[in-house]
């Protein structure tokens, strides 16, 4: 999770990143930055909450430069705290650096304390300080910004995908297995990458591509450079940016991902037929699925649900009444189209089974005569450490009971979750080159304690095959 941007733009960057980073708060509503380069020295400024929040329009202002770096942060490695809000700046050897990072790596646990045992002292816990020690480590002996991150991609293991500013030059790397999602875009007058193609069209941008497993863009006055650093055999993109994460509106490896979603609905219908009378979804992550289901069954879609999208995260929920009371002001049932009727209730997914229990508990408090669950995600069965934010194996509905457990504890007529097979053909993306370990145990880095599907990785090293690229068809 997070969502990250780096920017240069010859008419200045700081209310571009902040669009964008809008354009991104559903990837992280804890905290945001924004790091700027004048030319001379760094501007920045982070804060708590979300991007509205934390900036205004002075603050905008003072961020001066034609480069920088933007991060919004929904916390997998490192506590809630302020010192771990990024991007994180620092200065070396008169070079003024700034780095944020999307992703989980599964070997900075071992990093940190070999670099501890060496005398280095951190001040985050979050896993970017550690690819900044990791860069600095290279830094300090060659100098080369190049090398620095070729050493990086060599050292890291898991999920990421990095904007790091090195004075005036922002340059943007993705793990050679490109499990999080990376994109470059043009605008009027620069270039952007970002976690997703939304950020993009916040600008009015034109998207060029996926920034590609294992790839270095370097972008300055000079264009962009694009140097191919590390192969790996197969790719892992994130099943659950389709299902769940991303934007809708996104594009990512080439996939629409309402088009993604809109299929996965057909998939549940033709997968686990029933007669209803309308189709509604769990809003809003369930929509384009329950459109998708409406229109292969011809059952009418009608929401049942209404969202109240001025309800915070921060919702204190100490008790059992109060987590109920949470439910009723974040999703308002709609007694009109609810009571008497057989409804289909589309969601992305089951996770502990106790808001999804509440959820067809209120359906049939308000009169529903029955409640079928479809789902568009298999079953999780088991935890995330490449960058979604999941609990425990012990916390997963799923991990131990079958599907009709789970149906019987969430109190629903019936429940189907789609099929892998079946997701899968939704995507568009051959099963080899997505990362399912959420769904399966298998996963494509060697974890502590879990399967592993080998997956080879080699480093190109000193040519870089540099590439200078075209703004179109880059």
């Amino acid at each position: 999770m997070c969502g990250i941007v780096g920017i240069y733009d010859a008419g200045g960057v700081s209310f571009s990143l902040y669009h964008a980073l809008y354009a991104l708060q559903h990837r992280g509503q804890e905290s945001a930055g924004i790091t700027t380069f004048d030319g001379g020295r760094i501007h920045k400024h982070k804060g708590q909450g979300l991007i509205s929040e934390a900036f205004d329009e002075e603050t905008l202002r003072s961020l001066e430069g034609i480069v920088g770096v933007g991060h919004v942060r929904y916390p997998t490695s490192g506590a809630n705290l302020p010192e771990n809000i990024q991007p994180f700046n620092f200065r070396f050897r008169e070079h003024f650096f700034a780095i944020a990072h999307n992703g989980n790596l599964v070997n900075a646990k071992a990093l940190r304390e070999n670099y501890e045992a060496n005398g280095e002292i951190f001040s985050t816990t979050s896993d970017t300080e550690v690819i900044a020690s990791t860069f600095v480590q290279e830094f300090k002996r060659s100098s080369n910004v190049l090398d620095s991150i070729v050493h990086c991609m060599r050292t890291l293991q898991g999920s990421y995908s990095v904007v790091m500013m090195v004075d005036g030059c922002l340059y943007a790397f993705r793990d050679p297995m490109g499990i999080k999602p990376f994109c470059l875009g043009k605008t009027e007058s620069g270039y952007i990458v970002a976690s997703e193609s939304v950020a993009v069209d916040a600008l009015r941008g034109e998207l060029i591509r996926d920034v590609r497993p294992g790839e270095l863009l370097q972008i300055d006055a000079q264009g962009i450079r694009s140097r191919q650093i590390a192969i790996a055999k197969r790719k892992a993109h994130c099943i659950f940016e389709f299902i769940y994460f991303a934007r809708a509106d996104s594009v990512l490896e080439g996939k629409l991902v309402y088009d993604v979603r809109r299929r996965i609905g057909e998939h549940l219908y033709e997968e686990a037929k029933v007669k209803a009378d309308l189709v509604s979804p769990v809003p809003d992550s369930g929509t384009s699925i329950a459109i998708g289901y409406s229109h292969r069954s011809g059952i009418p879609y009608l929401e049942a649900l209404m969202k109240n999208r001025y309800m915070g995260r921060t919702f204190i929920k100490s008790s059992q009444r109060e987590r109920e009371m949470a439910v009723r002001i974040k999703l308002n049932p709609i007694k009109q189209h609810i009571r008497g009727r057989s409804v289909v209730l589309v969601d992305d997914s089951i996770v502990r089974g106790t808001t999804s229990g509440r959820i067809v508990n209120l359906m049939k408090e308000e009169g529903a005569s029955e409640v079928h669950v479809r789902i568009g995600s298999p079953p999780i069965i088991a935890p995330c450490y490449l960058g979604v934010d999941m609990p425990t194996r012990e916390e997963l509905i799923a991990s131990d009971k079958g599907v009709e457990k789970v149906r019987e504890h969430i109190a629903a007529t019936t429940l189907h979750h789609i099929s892998l097979a079946a997701l899968v053909d939704a995507i568009g993306i051959q099963i080899e080159d997505l990362c399912t370990g959420c769904l399966t145990s298998h996963y494509p880095v060697q974890i502590e304690g879990e399967s592993c599907a080998q997956r080879s990785v080699d480093i190109v090293g000193g040519t870089y095959q540099t590439k200078l690229l075209e703004a179109k068809g880059a």
